[in-house]
């Protein structure tokens, strides 16, 4: 996902974003914890979408 992409949303879909994309860390982190999880960089691109959706709402709160 790309900011370009995020800013063309407005803060509703942001946040409904948002929610599902720390859902999807929350998974992710149990799965590591539990040895689960084959790919560890999955862990590193949700962290980066959030806090490129977490920018995309300051600007527009801004």
């Amino acid at each position: 996902m790309k900011y370009s992409e995020l800013t063309d949303m407005d803060a509703v879909e942001l946040q409904k974003m948002l929610k599902a994309r720390k859902t999807e860390l929350f998974t992710l982190k149990i799965k590591q914890k539990m040895m689960q999880l084959q790919n560890s960089s999955e862990l590193k691109v949700a962290k980066k979408d959030i806090a490129r959706i977490n920018t995309a709402l300051s600007a527009i709160k801004g």
